[in-house]
This record gives C-alpha cells, structure tokens and sequence, in this order.
C-alpha cells in the first residue's frame, strides 16, 4: 500500500544513533555507522525521530510500503518497561491514531498487561456522553436587538477553506493575517465576520472529528514559510477536543523557519469570548 513513511538521507546522517533511541517501535538501527529503516511494518510514519536528528537528516515521503503493524510494534516496546509503553501510548494519542491505540491497549489487555492509563488517553475510548463536547446542553435563546435590518454583507473573501482542501500556494494567501477556526467556533460566536473574519483569510478545521490530521501540520507550516501569512490567530471552542487545532497550530509554528504572532481565542458554547492568549515564541516551543 501507499502510506507515509520516514527516509533517511544518508549522506547527512552521521551515525550518532539519537533516532534509534527515540524510536521504541524498534524500526530504526545503526548499522555500519548510518541509521537504517530497518522495518516498513515498524515506522507508523509520524515522524517522532525527525526532532532527535541533529543533522535534519530523516523526512517523511509517501511511497509503496509495507502496512504498519501496531502488534508487532507492542512485541518490540512491551519490554522495554512501563514509561516506554506510556510514551508509546501518548505518540498515538498527540497525532490521533485511535485505531493504532484502540489495537495497542488490546495487545496489554490479551497479554494481561495491567497499566494505570492517563485520563486524556482513557478518555478517548469513553462514552461520547461523558465527553464534554458531546454532552447535551439546552439555553434559552437571547433577544437580538432590531437597530437594523438590512442584511449583514460576507466578510469572506476566498474558496475552499477546509484546511484539507487548501493549496498554500493559493495567492490570498499570501502575506495575510491568517485566521484558523475551529468548525463550532462561526455557528456560537453571531459576530464572527465582524469581528474577527473581515481583513483575514480563513481556514477551518475539526480537531474530532477530522481524519488524517497529520497533514494539517505541514499545511500550516506552508502557510507560515511558503506563503507567507504575518500571523495566526486560532478561535477554538471551549470544550477538551478542541485544543487539538491549538496543538497543530503550535507544532507548525515551532516547525516552521519563519517565526510569526500567535494568538487564541477561546469561545463558550454560548458565543461568549472566554479568553485570548498570545503565545510567546518560548511557549510554541514548550507546548510543542
């Protein structure tokens, strides 16, 4: 099958060994003083090794590959002890692979591997109904003030905004102030286009549900070094799940060679601003 994978520039690589260590998958060796894939089945393909290369020597490319296999993964992580397993786990979790956890928890519960689970992990497998974000919530509506009628004119101003649909290279986008919104965030907030759409570009997203969310990240990251935007701010609702799109926006921000303001507003589900925040480029560092 075709999937993304890592690759290693052997030419760079000098054989210091950093990847290998921080690759408890087990797909990376050093051998004959170059670090080597040494197993397609192994590399899930979300890139953990690229921040432990000193020479920026490993990348991600999409080719023909062998399907990644998270049974044999847990066969190589299990004895390697708890905090590795915990690591392990939590990778999954920052890059949305409830497929692959969902697989590597029931490896511990076959193996009656018993382990005490963080909450933000076990959580992803509880009932939607004890998720915050999808607890049924009813308020009465609010009176909307009749001072004027007339129609409130679009402040958007480009097409698609889907951030999977988006091309970095589209020319609105260059050199704007760029705009990520969560999709919750235009329904609750009834100023949106006023107040925060008009003289921005936009992009939205669904930290949730959206799947193959490890492309947003690099779509991002174009968006700041290729097309140039001169800041982003993120509108994000205030339950749990939505801090994903604030996280991809932080990694990108981190990645990225040009350093720009970041800034987030956080919105009740009743349309309220609960809060703006900017964030330093020491905290994109932290957070990331």
């Amino acid at each position: 099958m075709r999937r993304k994978i890592i690759t290693i520039d052997q030419d760079r690589c000098n054989g210091c060994g950093l990847c290998a260590s921080d690759c408890p998958e087990g797909a990376l060796q050093v051998i004959d003083g170059k670090a080597r894939l040494v197993g397609d089945l192994l590399c899930d393909g979300l890139g953990a090794c690229l921040q432990s290369c000193p020479e920026n020597a490993i990348s991600i490319e999409e080719r023909e590959a062998e399907d990644y296999d998270e049974m044999r993964v847990m066969d190589n992580i299990v004895p390697q002890g708890l905090n590795v397993i915990l690591a392990h786990l939590e990778h999954l979790r920052k890059h949305f692979q409830k497929k692959y956890l969902a697989e590597a928890l029931s490896y511990l519960r076959d193996h009656k591997i018993e382990i005490d689970l963080p909450p933000e992990i076990s959580d992803i497998f509880t009932a939607p109904r004890q998720c915050p974000g999808s607890r049924t919530v009813s308020f009465p509506s609010k009176p909307v003030p009749e001072v004027d009628k007339r129609p409130r004119a679009s402040q958007l101003t480009h097409w698609p905004i889907q951030l999977h649909l988006i091309s970095p290279a589209a020319p609105h986008y260059s050199g704007s102030d760029l705009l990520v919104a969560a999709d919750c965030v235009a329904y609750s907030l009834a100023d949106f286009h006023k107040d925060y759409l008009k003289d921005k570009t936009l992009v939205i997203a669904c930290p949730k549900l959206d799947e193959r969310q490890e492309v947003y990240v690099d779509k991002l990251t174009a968006l700041i070094d290729h097309a140039g935007v001169k800041s982003i701010r993120v509108m994000i609702m205030q339950v749990p799940c939505c801090r994903g799109l604030l996280q991809h926006v932080v990694e990108a921000a981190h990645r990225a060679k040009n350093k720009i303001p970041v800034n987030c507003v956080t919105v009740g589900i009743q349309g309220d601003i609960l809060g703006e925040t900017q964030i330093s480029i020491n905290s994109v560092k932290a957070f990331a």
